[in-house]
């Protein structure tokens, strides 16, 4: 079975050009660009390796690698901007030394930008006091504030070193796997999305007052991810619900979290000792777990340098939030491996390393408009440039904790 660093890399630009992410790159109302690396290509060989680990070859619409790296904007109907991100939570601003993508997405985020440059923003638009407060500041003041103060911004940075990509281990089968999924947003509820269709049981945690951000967000979208999922809450603030939670982790094949590693342990949750007991705990972080840095997709991948240039010079983003979907394939490929030996596995994901790791090469190649729309000339010939497109959501969507009693019960876990 061949890895994800093995697969034919031999047309990266007609995957780019297949991706629907060439359609949401460059400004508003010029042309598509293609962006640089082969995070398409990689997205590509992910998706062709869960396939083959799974039943799910026999359906490749499901897990099209490349399309799903568009695939929210679909739903949304959000198309490229530029330097705002195709949703537009996001910038690219200019510092003194070079660029920084900085975003607002939040509620406290207005505030937080307001302690960042020592003064009061404008709530309801808080950019031009953050613009001009970079012009006189260096991306590394930037990076250190922002990771103190929980921002989700960074400086651009060229790659000097490209981290190897994670690979999976040995293959296996999660039919019937108990998933305990606590992320929230795009990436974490990709991947768990991807092994409830190969098969394994998905049962989705939030707190009482905190569930997923996404479920305020597009519903039908919400639902592709989530559709078919039991939905849990259980309150960490409690002795019963600590109780439950750990229980509910000792019972699970696979754990999914997206947190800095002490928030977990305030919960009295700890990925050592589940993996000591056998599980595959998947753990996804903006830079790794010994980083307090915290991000989103879109600012991740343009300090990571996935970003694209404009005429002058200057970044533009690339696609939509694209390290969150990049970073749940690679997740559900590495959840659907294992040691030989059946031990357990602490799988350390940094979505800024997962991005950087498709920097290996730069297409150069400029999309052309024929016959009223956009195409790319490929090493395989000319590639039409792909919209995003939508899979159908499968299965209904469970409320906040609308399955906490029936999914404890079935698993013998107290009902808090």
């Amino acid at each position: 079975m061949p890895s994800p660093s093995t697969t034919d890399p031999s047309d990266p630009v007609r995957d780019w050009a297949d991706s629907g992410v060439v359609a949401l790159t460059g400004r508003h109302g010029g042309s598509p660009i293609v962006p640089p690396g082969r995070a398409a290509t990689v997205a590509r060989e992910r998706a062709s390796w869960i396939a083959e680990v799974t039943e799910l070859s026999s359906d490749p619409v499901l897990v099209d690698g490349p399309r799903l790296l568009s695939e929210r904007a679909a739903f949304t109907g959000h198309s490229r901007r530029g330097d705002i991100s195709v949703g537009g939570s996001c910038r690219l601003l200019p510092t003194s030394d070079g660029w920084a993508a900085v975003s607002c997405a939040r509620p406290d985020d207005p505030s937080l930008l307001g302690a960042l440059i020592s003064r009061a923003v404008d709530e309801s638009d808080p950019w031009p006091a953050v613009a001009e407060w970079l012009k006189t500041h260096t991306g590394s003041e930037l990076d250190e504030r922002a990771e103190l103060l929980g921002i989700a911004a960074g400086s651009l940075r060229s790659t000097e070193t490209i981290p190897g990509p994670l690979v999976p281990l040995a293959p296996r089968s999660v039919q019937g796997l108990l998933v305990v999924d606590f992320s929230a947003l795009w990436a974490g509820p990709l991947c768990a999305h991807l092994l409830g269709l190969a098969g394994a049981r998905v049962v989705k945690v939030e707190t009482p007052t905190r569930a997923d951000g996404a479920r305020r967000g597009n519903a039908d979208f919400y639902a592709l991810l989530h559709g078919g999922h039991e939905a849990v809450v259980l309150d960490p603030d409690t002795a019963e619900g600590r109780r439950s939670l750990a229980l509910l982790v000792e019972t699970a094949d696979i754990v999914i979290e997206a947190s800095r590693p002490r928030a977990l342990r305030r919960f009295g949750l700890d990925a050592d000792e589940s993996v000591a007991r056998g599980t595959t705990w998947v753990s996804i972080t903006a830079a790794g777990r010994g980083s307090d840095r915290i991000g989103f997709g879109d600012d991740l991948a343009a300090s990571a340098g996935l970003v694209s240039h404009d005429t002058d010079g200057s970044p533009l983003f690339v696609g939509d939030a694209i390290a969150d979907p990049l970073t749940g394939l690679t997740a559900a490929a590495l959840a659907m491996s294992a040691p030989a030996d059946g031990s357990g596995y602490l799988w350390d994901i940094s979505m800024s390393a997962v991005v950087a790791a498709t920097l290996t090469g730069e297409p150069e190649v400029q999309s052309e408009r024929r016959s009223g729309h956009w195409v790319l000339v490929t090493d395989s010939g000319v590639a039409d440039v792909a919209h995003p497109h939508r899979r159908t959501p499968r299965g209904r969507v469970a409320d906040v904790g609308e399955n906490t009693v029936e999914t404890l019960r079935s698993l013998g876990i107290p009902v808090p």
